[in-house]
């Protein structure tokens, strides 16, 4: 059964980016602080990262998220989602207009103008058409920006909530949460590593 999972890193402050994140800058003012646990070699964090991308049939992610890793400082083969671990999954990206371009062209690019709520469907579609090739199932991860994993929340389209908590305060930055439906979550399991403590949350529907 695909699921749809929301998963992204925290810091202790609520934010996923630091202050004055920018597309030169997608993390901010010491945001990469945040993902240090993404590129440790503690064998925890590594299984995390290769259950998680194993496990990815599809990627949703926001306008300026996209801007960000298509930019000129964005992914490549050692930096992109689950480099060195697994294939390319398919992306599916909300935004209210395509781009007139698109630098990393050998991913597997969909845009889709009329919402997070049709933008998690088709990369269900995408998710379950790969489950089929691959005869596993595989999920839908929502990697982010923050406004997209809280909408996606807000509007009841989120499985399971993953958090990466970062052991920093930014003082600033862009937050996870800032109002909206308040929700109250199951926790599923909870990791703890030497660079971040990792929690599972289930949502209820």
């Amino acid at each position: 059964m695909t699921r749809i999972i929301a998963d992204i890193s925290i810091s202790l402050d609520g934010c996923v980016t630091g202050p004055d994140p920018g597309l030169l800058n997608g993390l901010g003012g010491g945001g990469e602080a945040l993902h240090t646990w993404a590129f440790s070699d503690d064998p925890e964090d590594r299984r995390i990262v290769r259950e998680t991308t194993g496990r990815t049939g599809a990627v949703v992610l926001g306008r300026n998220l996209f801007d960000i890793v298509d930019g000129p400082k964005g992914w490549n083969d050692e930096t992109g989602y689950g480099a060195g671990e697994v294939g390319k999954p398919s992306f599916v990206v909300v935004t209210s207009e395509p781009p007139a371009s698109v630098r990393t062209s050998d991913l597997d690019w969909t845009f889709v103008t009329t919402g997070v709520r049709d933008a998690v469907t088709a990369a269900r579609e995408r998710a379950e058409a790969a489950s089929a090739r691959s005869g596993k199932d595989l999920d839908v991860y929502v990697m982010g920006g923050g406004v997209t994993i809280s909408s996606a929340l807000d509007a009841g389209l989120i499985d399971v909530l993953t958090l990466h908590l970062a052991p920093v305060v930014l003082g600033g930055g862009t937050p996870l949460f800032s109002g909206g439906v308040p929700h109250t979550l199951t926790q599923r399991n909870v990791t703890r590593t030497t660079t971040a403590t990792h929690i599972a949350y289930d949502v209820p529907r």
